[in-house]
């Protein structure tokens, strides 16, 4: 599902042409006649638009009032403000009543697009750093996961009635559908919120292992055991332990699990007495524990004691609405953390991911996207970038062209048709410093090469410099590999 923006301005003329820009960039684009139907529109319930763009000068509640509103209401869509009048006081009006851009009537393509994006991403790795820096702290909630899929909502819904208690909660789905991170909300929105949160990986602990890792062990308990070991109980005292992948505990330390849930108190290995630990156990597994008990291989007593209250997380499959979302906030993380300058995931490439099943889920989506960002060749991804998962598909990246959606009259012209698919060299890197020229010029050259097609005479004739010094360039900027070794013998095999 693509990005929602909802447009806020008392002009007719003017929503409806922004509306067709922004389904001509691919967005999903909603409109307000004036401040009170913009916050009309954001307080129905169900409402998750991901951009506003919002006119400063309108009669009843003005920009500037519809922001100020939206502040009380801890609504933190990003807004980007337009007027006629491009004063600095109204820029610094807007900026401090907490918009992300502002434009100027009439706002070109170009730079609507390039707004757009900007603020998209800057939401996305906002976001992204909200919900690292709160698991890391322990107060991770369900607020941190928002979802447009009803299947999703419906799982988030029951998480936030199991955070309320300390009922055993078992957390069921595929492999690689975030089960620890629902986790960590339950446990972030409950009473021990703040407190330690132990994950364990029961199916990755050696069967010898088990005991000692979970329970603790003395000083000589055995051959090896040098140290004293607390254990993940003790580690967990007065916070959750997260068991993942319960199912695949040995028998012997299903007994002791047992044991410990029903008693409170663990049984280090050599130790004289019992230990009493202050514990909230959240479980999960990827396989059909009913079924294991069934055959055997799972203790029927414990299966009840750990599924009091169970929830599904739903596979990436069914939930496809949150996939745009997902994959947004997976590039501008991995943009940041590589210092790479791509700042959107295009419709066309979001079209080719939606029509994948994800069998390795949500965990599946964030390799791919990592594996577009470091490789990318331009600030946009797109199909081209994600070959395996064209490869699945039986598709032909290249051939996978983007929406078109009818424009205004004025607005299809073949030139506007040419920019607007041409990529923007952006001059600020992720950390919002100037990029340098050499990094810009081998962008340029680049881009320049693949558009035509490896023709190096074209190529300088269009840079405006000789093949001489295209080449020279090309070598200083270390883009000899890149370019394929591009020269000479490059023009005549391309002729």
């Amino acid at each position: 599902m693509s990005a929602v923006i909802l447009i806020v301005d008392d002009d007719p003329v003017q929503r409806r042409l922004l509306e067709a820009l922004a389904r001509r960039f691919g967005y999903d684009a909603r409109t307000a006649e004036d401040g009170a139907d913009a916050i009309e529109a954001l307080s129905q319930p169900g409402a998750a638009y991901d951009l506003m763009f919002l006119d400063l000068i309108m009669p009843g509640m003005d920009g500037i009032a519809v922001l100020e509103k939206m502040r009380e209401m801890g609504v933190a869509t990003p807004v980007i403000v337009q007027t006629a009048n491009g004063s600095i006081e109204a820029v610094v009006a807007a900026m401090r009543a907490g918009a992300a851009d502002f434009v100027v009537k009439p706002v070109g393509p170009e730079r609507l697009q390039i707004s757009i994006r900007n603020a998209l991403r800057t939401d996305a790795l906002e976001g992204e750093i909200r919900r690292m820096a709160r698991r890391a702290t322990g107060s991770l909630t369900f607020r941190d996961l928002p979802s447009r899929s009803a299947a999703m909502a419906e799982a988030l819904r029951l998480g936030a009635r199991a955070a309320g208690s300390s009922i055993p909660v078992l957390i069921e789905g595929e492999s690689g559908v975030g089960k620890e991170l629902f986790a960590r909300a339950i446990a972030g929105s409950g009473e021990r919120r703040g407190k330690a949160f132990v994950a364990v990986n029961c199916g990755a602990i050696p069967a010898h292992l088990v005991e000692s890792i979970l329970f603790g062990h003395e000083k000589g308990a055995f051959t090896g055991a040098t140290d004293r070991h607390a254990g993940k109980f003790v580690e967990a005292d007065g916070g959750t332990l997260f068991l993942d992948e319960v199912g695949e505990l040995p028998a012997e330390a299903q007994v002791k699990l047992l044991r410990a849930l029903q008693e409170g108190e663990i049984d280090p290995v050599g130790a004289r007495r019992s230990v009493k630990v202050d514990i909230r156990v959240l479980s999960a597994t990827n396989r059909d524990l009913a079924g294991r008990v069934r055959a055997g291989a799972f203790r029927e007593d414990l299966f009840y004691r750990l599924n009091v209250f169970p929830i599904r997380v739903p596979p990436l499959r069914a939930r496809k609405e949150d996939l745009a979302d997902l994959a947004r906030r997976f590039l501008a993380r991995f943009a940041a953390e590589e210092d790479r300058p791509v700042r959107d995931i295009s419709a066309a490439a979001l079209d080719l991911l939606e029509r994948y099943d994800w069998p390795g889920n949500v965990r599946q989506l964030e390799n791919a996207v990592f594996r577009a960002v470091v490789l990318a060749e331009s600030d946009v991804l797109r199909p081209a970038d994600f070959p395996q998962i064209s490869a699945q598909l039986g598709e032909e990246p290249e051939r996978i062209a983007p929406p078109r959606l009818a424009l205004e009259d004025d607005l299809a012209e073949p030139e506007l048709e040419r920019r607007l698919e041409a990529p923007a060299l952006p001059l600020f890197d992720a950390s919002g410093q100037l990029r340098t020229l050499e990094r810009l010029e081998a962008d340029a050259i680049r881009y320049a090469i693949r558009h035509h097609r490896g023709q190096m005479t074209e190529v300088a004739r269009r840079l405006g410099i000789g093949r001489s010094t295209l080449y020279r360039r090309i070598k200083d900027l270390g883009l000899d590999a890149e370019c394929g070794g591009q020269g000479t013998d490059a023009d005549e095999a391309v002729a």
